[in-house]
């Protein structure tokens, strides 16, 4: 169901399509971006919300939301760029898919079961034939086999998570919060704030069942949340939710162990805060010189330079979000812009990302989204 905003005119007229992700575009010509909300809080969203963006200038306007779906906090697209994959963060979770067409919004073809409750997260395994979810309450990930239309099969694997970690009011219980492919698409991991572990897992991509391979544990009370792979495929960047640091981890290609090495602040030494911070999205710029972090709480972006050929990290400084609580970052396809969903103030921010130097540069006024969760420009 399109529920027109007011750029409703702006949604009947086709978006341009990218010829692929970081493709060269037209300044001046539109993309989509689609933004991921929550609409079972105050003042939240009423769906998916639709939107489209100038990669010259950052500039970013709404163009309608596609209602129909409780809190559709996370999204992800296929390879090939015609579907879109959409998260229903509630007791009962749901996965959603939706078709992307030319001539007008996204269509919806059908949601099915996660089999756990409150999945925050999905992903597209490289092959194109599965759909990867994490169950943040239900502290599991499930399976859905993709069919040749996009559409979704009823779960072929939902794996349990066990245990639990030190901190009493956020790690009672296993609380699945990342599930990715890695760069080979060879493995699976999966990232628990709950139990202080990152799990490896390999898909049989016939049957779409998961087999554990191995699993780390990270700092008791780090809390780990997501993580972004260099472009290398050598080291992944880790960022820990409970105690605000990031660590670079090794990674084996072969077979898929994880070494999470020293951690380190996500925020200068010299930041006193008056509320406690709890880092959310990190990316890595495709050229793998820069990761950025978002902070909720000092409501910032973090900058650091990768050095060593992505062994190590340096803070380059951190840059005001635009808003309040930055939950999701994100580039788009060319790498120059860097979008903020800023939670609790309802907005979408826009930065200049400067290539050379790493450098966040505010552009615009920010876009207004009610619980603005996640935001994924083409």
């Amino acid at each position: 169901m399109l529920v027109p905003g007011s750029a409703a005119e702006a949604a009947r007229r086709p978006a341009r399509r990218p010829r692929g992700p970081g493709a060269p575009s037209d300044p001046a010509a539109s993309r989509p971006a689609y933004l991921g909300t929550y609409t079972s809080r105050p003042g939240g969203g009423a769906g998916i919300g639709l939107a489209s963006y100038l990669p010259g200038t950052g500039e970013i306007a709404a163009t309608g939301v596609i209602g129909g779906i409780a809190n559709p906090s996370y999204l992800a697209l296929s390879p090939s760029r015609r579907m879109l994959y959409a998260v229903g963060e509630q007791a009962e979770g749901t996965v959603t898919a939706l078709r992307l067409r030319a001539d007008g919004p996204p269509e919806p073809l059908g949601s099915r079961s996660t089999g756990g409750a409150d999945p925050c997260h999905l992903s597209v395994h490289p092959g194109g034939r599965f759909l990867l979810s994490a169950n943040y309450t239900g502290g599991s990930i499930a399976v859905h086999p993709i069919g040749r239309d996009g559409s979704l099969g009823a779960a072929t694997d939902v794996v349990r998570h066990r245990g639990s970690g030190p901190d009493p009011e956020r790690q009672g219980a296993p609380h699945a919060h990342m599930v990715i492919s890695d760069p080979a698409g060879r493995y699976v991991l999966a990232v628990d704030l709950g139990t202080d572990t990152v799990h490896t897992y390999c898909l049989d991509d016939r049957k779409g069942i998961l087999r554990e391979r191995g699993r780390v544990a990270t700092r008791p009370g780090a809390g780990p949340r997501h993580l972004a792979f260099h472009p290398s495929g050598k080291y992944a960047y880790l960022v820990n939710e409970l105690d605000s640091t990031l660590v670079v981890c090794g990674y084996e290609p072969r077979t898929g162990r994880l070494e999470p090495g020293a951690p380190q602040a996500t925020l200068p030494s010299a930041v006193r805060l008056g509320e406690r911070n709890y880092p959310a999205g990190v990316v890595v710029s495709a050229d793998g010189r820069f990761v950025y972090v978002s902070n909720r709480g000092h409501d910032s972006i973090a900058a650091f330079a990768v050095r060593l050929g992505g062994a190590g990290l340096r803070l380059l400084g951190v840059t005001p979000s635009g808003g309040a609580y930055p939950r999701h970052i994100a580039f788009d396809g060319t790498g120059t812009l860097l979008f903020a969903a800023n939670q609790k103030s309802g907005c979408v921010s826009t930065f200049r990302v400067d290539c050379r130097t790493g450098r966040l540069a505010r552009v615009n006024a920010a876009l207004a989204v009610p619980a603005a969760a996640c935001v994924l420009p083409l």
